[in-house]
């Protein structure tokens, strides 16, 4: 648990001092210098942002619903939605996989013991398990990187998964992206405009 809350304090402090030198820059201002930047990453700049997100899941250092935002302040409402989209569905992927590989003692490590005891007495419940894992993953309030590894050790198929995955993270990733979009050209008009 102690390298789980260095490894999250770590993460926030990047985080930081990132939106910091956003705003010091100008890009959180200025749309053409956000243009500006983007345009020197050229075409790998989707492709990295889609890494990020899928990495984020795995690692889950940040809340997503932050890279949700930032996905749209880069790509716009449409591209920013389906890039999110991308990086965070394959990430859920990837981190079912790595629980299967290494299951409970690994997953236990990540989510930390409280989390997984909590949620430990579904996962014998195979078709409980997977009602309640698609509705948290339906909802955008669900620590949904943690929920991933954990049915990753259920017996929930990989199929099985990807499809729940697939339906139930448009709503949350919509939501994530614009209302927090939304409250950060709140903030930038308030206290820059």
């Amino acid at each position: 648990m102690r390298h789980k809350r260095i490894v999250e304090i770590t993460g926030w402090i990047i985080v930081l001092s990132f939106i910091v030198w956003c705003f010091k820059s100008g890009i959180m201002q200025n749309p053409e210098q956000l243009a500006y930047v983007l345009e020197r990453c050229g075409i790998m700049a989707p492709i990295v942002f889609i890494v990020i997100q899928a990495v984020q899941v795995v690692i889950p250092i940040l809340p997503g619903s932050i890279g949700c935002a930032f996905g749209v302040m880069f790509f716009g409402a449409v591209w920013g939605f389906v890039y999110n989209y991308v990086g965070i569905c394959a990430g859920s992927v990837w981190a079912f996989l790595v629980a299967k590989r290494y299951g409970t003692v690994f997953v236990k490590s990540v989510t930390g013991d409280k989390f997984y005891q909590k949620y430990q007495r579904f996962l014998d419940k195979k078709k409980e398990f997977e009602r309640i894992f698609a509705l948290l993953i339906f909802l955008p309030v669900a620590p949904d990187d943690f929920l991933c590894y954990l049915a990753g050790v259920s017996s929930m198929s990989l199929k099985r998964f990807t499809v729940i995955i697939l339906l139930g993270k448009p709503l949350a990733i919509f939501l994530y992206s614009m209302g927090l979009y939304q409250i950060l050209q709140y903030g930038i008009k308030t206290f820059f405009g």
